[in-house]
């Protein structure tokens, strides 16, 4: 059984940081890209970063010199250190994981809400 558990977030003033962290159990981590997708009340929900086994990353626009991706393959952990947050970049993260280009599966989402 697939698991994918976020954790991290939470209310933070603009211009703070967060790091989120996705723990992820039941697949093989090492293959697997994983990703980071946020959804803003109203809103679609969208891409914000990705990193593939191999290690490479990219970015939203909108996030490109503030939001940074990164895997620990021994942890089963993908984390997003997220800075000089925005009032915009709230939203419900998700952490989803790609095994395959053929399967996919999503955590449950956390709240990060930025706000003085």
């Amino acid at each position: 059984q697939v698991q994918l558990v976020e954790s991290g977030g939470g209310l933070v003033q603009p211009g703070g940081s967060l790091r989120l962290s996705c723990a992820a159990s039941g697949i093989t981590f090492t293959g697997t890209t994983m990703s980071w997708y946020r959804q803003a009340p109203g809103k679609q929900r969208e891409l914000v970063a990705r990193i593939t086994r191999s290690g490479s990353t990219d970015y939203a626009d909108s996030v490109k010199g503030r939001f940074t991706i990164s895997r620990d393959n021994a942890k089963n952990t993908v984390y997003l250190q997220m800075n000089t947050l925005k009032p915009e970049d709230t939203a419900v993260y998700y952490c989803k994981a790609n095994p395959s280009p053929f399967s996919s599966y999503w955590g449950q989402g956390t709240q990060v809400t930025v706000s003085s």
